[in-house]
């Protein structure tokens, strides 16, 4: 059986401004109906990196990919409105002279009819056939990015880059528009290769995500697989708040106030960083002057003290002063939960959802 050809393919990409690398050697494979997140945050070269793929942006090396044929190197380039490549960004750029069909009809060629027919069929599919003959100025935000999407989609384009199509839109339409713009590009079998800094539109749209720093892509996985073996500890700190507790292994093995945690390979004297998330902080009110008592999986208990709570929607948010070093550790807890400043308590960390980085390698 023969592999499928990816429909996207980026070799060795580079980019670089007044000395500077925005773009250093990214490499990228995204199949047919794929949808790839690169995410990272603002100045990294996500924004340049799709601009290179687009052909409004030059590379200084490396080379892209259609369905295996070569469209652009440093010596070939095919010009960007050849690329059958859709574009859609923030700023839906709709023309405000023309109807809706005549921006959905923008940069198609055929018959009158033909266009009419693919226009019709395109607004029925976001619901906005009602308004063919309207303008945008009449459409509310929501709209205006349905008939950008409608519009990216009429040529039928292979490729579709987006740069935080979504991030104008009030967060109550967000989502549903989202879910509705990707149902309709998988149904098209379109390739998809959308920029965000946002971590949760990341892990509710990709099927693989790109984890992009300083011009490089540093991690790439399943969403699952990125956010639960996150690389270093930036990793970790971009998709969610993070506690460290610093320590020092000896015989393998880093001690802390929480207990002992594993750090095989880790030479005796390093400093590492144990890091973990805030719903993975287990809460015991301290009874009659004495902790909980500790179990394998959550290792030995530390005493804290409650700083402030706080409720946010779906969970509360508490933030503990710890006994033993007087360092701040936050946890979250399902539903409603306030407890009063100053309240003792003591808090475990599940150890199977805990990251141990060589805090050496983290500042090299």
């Amino acid at each position: 059986m023969d592999q499928q050809i990816p429909r996207l393919e980026i070799r060795n990409l580079r980019r670089s401004f007044d000395g500077r690398a925005v773009v250093d050697d990214v490499s990228l494979t995204i199949m047919p109906g794929q949808v790839t997140c690169l995410l990272g945050p603002s100045g990294c070269g996500k924004s340049t990196t799709l601009r290179m793929i687009a052909g409004v942006e030059m590379q200084d090396s490396g080379s892209i990919f259609v369905d295996g044929n070569l469209i652009c190197d440093t010596v070939f380039r095919v010009p960007p409105e050849r690329r059958e490549i859709g574009l859609m960004f923030q700023d839906f750029a709709l023309f405000p002279h023309l109807s809706v069909a005549g921006n959905v009809a923008y940069g198609l060629r055929g018959t009158k009819a033909f266009k009419r027919a693919r226009v019709e069929e395109l607004l029925e599919r976001v619901d906005l056939k009602r308004f063919i003959d309207g303008y945008p100025h009449q459409l509310s935000g929501g709209e205006q990015q349905r008939v950008a999407l409608a519009r990216a989609l009429a040529p039928k384009p292979r490729i579709m880059l987006m740069d935080e199509p979504f991030s104008g839109l009030d967060n109550r339409l967000r989502d549903g528009i989202r879910d509705e713009t990707l149902s309709i590009l998988k149904e098209e079998d379109t390739a998809v290769l959308l920029v965000t800094h946002e971590p949760d539109e990341a892990m509710r749209m990709a099927d693989e995500i790109a984890l992009m720093r300083d011009g490089k892509i540093v991690q790439q996985g399943a969403p699952y697989n990125v956010y639960t073996r996150p690389l270093d500890r930036a990793a970790v700190s971009f998709f969610s708040d993070a506690n460290v507790v610093r320590a020092e292994v000896s015989g393998a093995l880093a001690h802390t106030a929480f207990g002992r945690f594993l750090a095989p390979g880790v030479p005796d004297g390093t400093a590492v960083d144990i890091v973990f998330r805030p719903q993975h902080v287990r809460i015991d009110f301290d009874r009659a002057g004495k902790g909980p008592l500790p179990t394998a999986a959550d290792g030995t208990p530390a005493r804290a003290i409650v700083q402030r709570a706080r409720f946010m929607g779906s969970e509360s948010l508490i933030e503990f002063k710890m006994d033993h070093d007087g360092s701040i550790l936050k946890a979250t807890v399902p539903n409603v939960f306030m407890p009063d400043a100053g309240t003792v308590m003591w808090l475990t960390i599940r150890r199977d959802k805990c990251f141990v980085f060589d805090v050496t390698k983290e500042q090299g």
